[in-house]
């Protein structure tokens, strides 16, 4: 080597061959010689040691691998190309030798983080529930879609946007609905069996303890048995303990507690034209609740059937649609008071015909339902309230009146200074026409009530004050 640059044919750095300078003949060149050949004495120069580099040529690779050419794996044509016995020494040759890597120090590896990978399990679970939502969700938008546009139906869209109910279809407590709802659990179905049949109406609960009212003629004629039908659909066994046939008032006794009773109203409070509505079982539907307004008051009432006891009472007349089985049912008021006990029609229907409605229903007044429920509660029967005085006929002449055609001595007429012939034309304001009038209003009152009388005593008109009483038997 003799220091000095020697440099071959090949240009490793530029990728490829040049000439070599000119070189004086054996000058910085050792001459390899031609290789050695058995006996010739002769031994080929050692390449350069695994490593080595010429000055401004780095030698890159390993050392050759021992064992030469015949090493597995190795390249005939770099990795052992110095040990080549062949070679041509005057040959130019670049040589590159692999460097040895020592075990252990590999370099870490490098990852790339845009190169795919292999799904994760969040990733794998994440995919099927995306897309369930986005199922779900396309699925939803399309039967709204439908549904608002009818579907198949051509796209008809049926009703108006939809806006706030009015107030009387948000059933508020005082509506109709408020009150129906309140009053029903407290209104009972009646069925009373006879030698006749099964008689069937209508009645409310009084007491928590179980009285029930209901009408005369819905238990009359039986065996003093009875069974209810409560709103819910329950029965229980009831006995009758009580009946007044001429107020049509009668009161039975159901063995449970802790039931609702309705709550009472002032039927002297009613005005023509306050809503009322009439509760009960009509030809057996249970549970049936009409609606109409009080249509009159006082409406003097003549009732009874053929061969059974004529009955008086001043009525609640009202256009609530009533039929057979609403008899004994609650007539309330717009706070859901009962303020009468239905009991009688009128129907344009020729006699033995089934009568039905036709806007003409009658009802007691509460005050006198309740008065003759608690004399039969506590007494076992009822006070019948009387004047003292027998009525003969209308009076005659203008104007109209009642006639008396007797009065009881010391009885209340004649306490109050009425004698027989005179004409009763107003009790309390309310004019007299017929004698079932003056009968009707008595009744009405309570024993002991004080009542204004205007009467006609000849030409002159006089007014008095009578107090009522009961009757003596």
């Amino acid at each position: 080597m003799g220091g000095t640059d020697v440099t071959d044919g090949w240009d490793w750095r530029r990728g490829g061959e040049t000439p070599a300078p000119a070189r004086p003949p054996g000058a910085g060149v050792p001459s390899a010689g031609p290789p050695a050949r058995p006996g010739s004495g002769y031994t080929p120069p050692a390449g350069p040691p695994p490593g080595a580099s010429r000055p401004g040529v780095p030698y890159a690779g390993p050392a050759p691998p021992a064992g030469g050419s015949g090493a597995t794996g190795a390249s005939p044509w770099w990795s052992d190309a110095l040990g080549d016995p062949w070679r041509d020494p005057a040959a130019p040759a670049a040589v590159v030798v692999p460097g040895v890597v020592a075990a252990g120090t590999e370099p870490e590896p490098v990852i790339d983080p845009d190169a795919p990978g292999r799904p994760s399990l969040r990733h794998l679970l994440l995919i099927p529930v995306i897309t369930a939502l986005l199922a779900g969700t396309l699925g939803g938008a399309l039967g709204y879609a439908f549904a608002v546009r009818g579907g198949a139906g051509g796209g008809t869209v049926l009703g108006a946007e939809p806006v706030d109910p009015p107030a009387l279809a948000q059933r508020k407590p005082e509506s109709l609905a408020g009150v129906a709802g309140r009053v029903l659990p407290s209104v009972v179905t009646v069925r009373v069996s006879s030698l006749g049949g099964t008689s069937e109406g209508s009645g409310f609960i009084a007491s928590a303890d179980g009285h029930v009212i209901t009408n005369d003629h819905v238990v009359a004629g039986g065996s003093g048995k009875a069974s209810v039908v409560f709103n819910d659909g329950s029965t229980a066994p009831a006995t009758v303990i009580g009946q007044d046939p001429e107020s049509d008032i009668a009161v039975i006794k159901v063995n449970r507690t802790g039931l609702r009773p309705v709550e009472f109203g002032d039927s002297e409070g009613l005005a023509v034209g306050d809503p009322v509505l009439a509760i009960g079982s009509p030809l057996s539907l249970a549970n049936t609740v009409t609606a109409g307004i009080v249509s009159a008051l006082d409406r003097t009432m003549q009732a009874g059937e053929p061969g059974g006891p004529v009955r008086y009472y001043a009525a609640i007349q009202t256009d609530a649609a009533v039929n057979h089985g609403n008899s004994g049912g609650p007539l309330v008021d717009g706070a859901g008071r009962v303020v009468g006990v239905n009991s009688t029609i009128k129907s344009l229907v020729a006699e033995g015909q089934e009568a039905g409605n036709i806007g003409l229903a009658f009802a007691i007044p509460i005050n006198q339902a309740k008065r003759v429920t608690q004399d039969i509660i506590g007494t076992g029967k009822a006070r019948r309230t009387v004047i003292g005085a027998q009525v003969g006929g209308p009076g005659a002449g203008a104007g109209g009146g009642v006639r008396l055609a007797a009065v009881e001595p010391s009885g209340p007429a004649a306490d109050a200074g009425l004698k027989a012939g005179d004409v009763i034309m107003k009790l309390n304001g309310r004019p007299m026409t017929e004698p079932t009038d003056l009968i009707a209003l008595v009744r009405k009152f309570a024993p002991g009530s004080v009542v204004t009388v205007e009467f006609r005593r000849g030409a002159d008109r006089q007014n008095t004050s009578v107090t009522l009483a009961a009757d003596a038997k």
